[in-house]
């Protein structure tokens, strides 16, 4: 007999919600690899240079207070045929010795262009409305990758009053020249030379490490990847340079399901904050918090002598003190076995307690062997 049909077509779209559904949830705790890790070798430099910028409106360095701004100057000069005179003391107002900063992107390609930061190293207020001049940015082996120069974009600005007042916003003294360098040589990268690929987890985890190996090898194919340790997955390459960008995309792309990460709670001292892990847990235990004020207040009074030695004596301040003792009521809960992060909070909350407190509390139960969860205090 052949089922209504109707109920037919029922079945099947919730048999097909109900496949969504799962799927949704495999994958929603899943994660790109280019979200994991990064391939081992493909990876920015820095660069750095010196320069000088001018054009400032009477904010640059004060050349008695900074004689290599002066020295700069005259090199420069120097070279396009300029020379000064001995003795001659220059006094200058608009330019200003500077830092020039720059990130090599991997791959970057003489011709192209990248952002530079530009900052003062010596006291000028401000370099607003400044044009940096050329200036030559090397690398970490003294080469020269990259030529910079441009205007500067700053987003601080300071003002100042005849009677020294001065009212500053942001920083004046450094900005940013977006497409500010020119790339000149390009950077050695052992890319295409290894026979395979490296991938680095950003975080080390050999549950991780050991997932990302297993999908590549579900979807590439079984010995085509191998986790090495905690943080690196060799990967077989294809030899051909034309396959090996197509294959390294193809693995970005895969989707991997991290492993839980280890419970943590996190104290920063300075600020009282505290962050506590997801898979922290507490066995069984009971708090008892309460906080003890102790108030000191000193109020001296002096003390003059009365006649028959009002001639002979003389006054003198005595020191009046007073000490109380204040103890606040104390709370008690207990935590029971396997106590999770939200009924961690709700029992600290119920009771008031300060982050300072919890930060005590979190403490007491970590040296008594209740807390499971490493204690990070930064």
């Amino acid at each position: 007999m052949r089922p209504n049909s109707k109920y037919g077509d029922w079945i099947r779209a919730l048999g097909l919600l109900l496949v969504f559904m799962l799927i949704g949830t495999q994958t929603a705790l899943a994660e790109r690899v280019k979200d994991l890790a990064s391939v081992a070798g493909v990876r920015h430099n820095q660069l750095a240079g010196y320069g000088l910028v001018v054009g400032l409106n009477g904010t640059g360095d004060q050349t008695t207070q900074t004689p290599f701004t002066v020295q700069s100057i005259v090199n420069m000069l120097t070279q396009f045929g300029v020379t000064i005179p001995p003795g001659v003391s220059l006094q200058l107002k608009n330019v200003a010795a500077v830092t020039v900063q720059a990130e090599l992107p991997p791959f970057a390609k003489p011709g192209q262009t990248i952002d530079v930061t530009v900052a003062s190293i010596g006291n000028a207020k401000s370099l607003r409305g400044g044009s940096l001049l050329m200036a030559p940015l090397r690398g970490a082996d003294g080469n020269v990758y990259a030529i910079a120069q441009g205007n500067l974009v700053v987003g601080g600005f300071g003002a100042s009053g005849a009677d020294g007042s001065r009212v500053t916003v942001n920083i004046p003294s450094a900005g940013r020249i977006p497409n500010g360098a020119t790339v000149e040589r390009t950077v050695p990268n052992d890319f295409l030379a290894n026979e395979g690929v490296v991938l680095n987890l950003h975080t080390p985890d050999f549950t991780t490490s050991n997932r990302l190996a297993e999908q590549i090898n579900e979807t590439m194919g079984e010995g085509t990847a191998q986790s090495i340790d905690a943080v690196s997955v060799a990967v077989r390459a294809p030899a051909a340079i034309s396959q090996r960008s197509a294959f390294v995309s193809a693995l970005e792309n895969l989707e991997v399901e991290p492993g839980a990460v280890s419970a943590k709670v996190i104290i920063n001292s300075r600020t009282g904050t505290v962050v506590i892990g997801d898979n922290v847990r507490v066995t069984p235990a009971a708090v008892s918090h309460g906080s003890l004020v102790v108030t000191i207040s000193e109020r001296p009074f002096a003390s003059q002598p009365v006649a028959p030695f009002s001639d002979a004596g003389e006054t003198v301040v005595l020191p009046d003190s007073e000490v109380g003792v204040t103890q606040q009521e104390g709370s008690m809960f207990l935590f029971e076995s396997g106590t999770s992060l939200d009924e961690i909070v709700q029992a600290v909350n119920r009771v008031g307690a300060a982050p300072g407190d919890l930060v005590a509390i979190l403490e007491a139960l970590k040296q008594a062997g209740a807390l499971r969860a490493e204690l990070v205090v930064i």
